[in-house]
């Protein structure tokens, strides 16, 4: 089990600070993402057509990286500042 974790402003619109996904590993960060959508279709507008930044266990990565089990994935928008 994968714990995939969602902040800021990304929370609010899924309205959901974390999900169990349940998939073959090893995989992707895209694949999870992937999952997500089927499993939560009404996410699509929210997570496809924008830019997200992951971390795998506190680590930033691609959407390349390599997910296995019982790693913590945490997506959030990318943030700006000043």
């Amino acid at each position: 089990m994968i714990h995939v974790l969602f902040f800021a402003q990304l929370r609010e619109q899924l309205q959901t600070d974390q999900v169990q996904v349940s998939i073959d590993t090893p995989c992707t960060v895209q694949d999870i993402q992937d999952w997500m959508l089927t499993q939560h279709p009404e996410w699509k507008d929210v997570i496809e057509g924008r830019p997200l930044m992951a971390a795998v266990n506190q680590n930033m990565v691609s959407s390349d990286a390599t997910v296995n089990d019982s790693d913590e994935v945490a997506f959030f928008p990318p943030v700006t500042g000043g």
